[in-house]
């Protein structure tokens, strides 16, 4: 469906997406492009009972994309492209997951996923927070930190920096990149490690596996840094 306001088109892919596309900005219609290309991008958000979801609706929309928020297990299976953002704790956040179907259904996910925050915990196999196992992609534990000097305080809050990066979220990246960070759990460097970051020890600040992409920073707040990321995920 379209609409039309000012300058701007609206391209609506019920139940989906809404794409702008203004008439005179190549930028944005570029954009716009690379999200309909094909038979027409759906973007989907795991709702479950995790906070700072909406601000992740927002960065989308930023770039064009309206996502559906849903806990409905095949309208995500159906999307072809998933986001698994939140804060929140992680044994209550698994017990939701289990009780509406949504953990067997995200290991068997084939298309591309990016687990935020405590998504990306939420994705390895162990959590300290709670003492409660995970959904097992990622085969490594979350940990909590351990201030080992007086300055180390905990929650990690404000920006740091991403280094040794790889995977394709950071597609034309510098060799560092700031983002920004609140937790107080994080993971330990493993295989799956795709950014490290420096705080009380190196963890991994961004995790790769298949089809699983995973932040534990919050691109949705980090600016043009998180922006390029969210960028680079819709384009994979």
């Amino acid at each position: 469906m379209f609409s039309f306001t000012k300058n701007i088109f609206f391209i609506t892919l019920h139940p989906f997406t809404r794409v702008c596309v203004p008439t005179h900005a190549h930028f944005c219609a570029h954009n716009a492009i690379i999200i309909v290309k094909g038979n027409k991008m759906k973007v989907a958000i795991v709702k479950y009972n995790a906070g700072n979801i909406y601000s992740v609706i927002h960065a989308l929309a930023r770039l064009g994309v309206e996502p559906i928020l849903t806990d409905d297990p095949a309208l995500l299976a159906s999307a072809d492209k998933v986001l698994f953002p939140g804060q929140g704790e992680a044994s209550n956040a698994m017990k939701y997951l289990r009780e509406h179907k949504l953990d067997e259904m995200i290991r068997n996910l084939k298309q591309p996923l990016l687990g935020i925050c405590i998504g990306q915990q939420l994705l390895c196999s162990h959590s300290e927070e709670g003492d409660v196992d995970c959904l097992g992609i990622f085969d490594t534990k979350v940990c909590k930190f351990m201030p080992e000097r007086q300055e180390d305080k905990v929650p990690h809050m404000g920006w740091n920096t991403l280094r040794d990066t790889r995977s394709l979220l950071f597609k034309d990246f510098a060799n560092e990149e700031y983002a920004y960070f609140v937790h107080s759990y994080y993971v330990p460097l493993c295989k799956e490690t795709a950014a490290v970051t420096d705080y009380i020890q190196p963890f991994s600040s961004a995790m790769h596996r298949d089809n699983f992409y995973a932040t534990q920073f919050h691109p949705e707040k980090s600016g043009s840094v998180g922006e390029r990321i969210l960028k680079n995920f819709l384009e994979i």
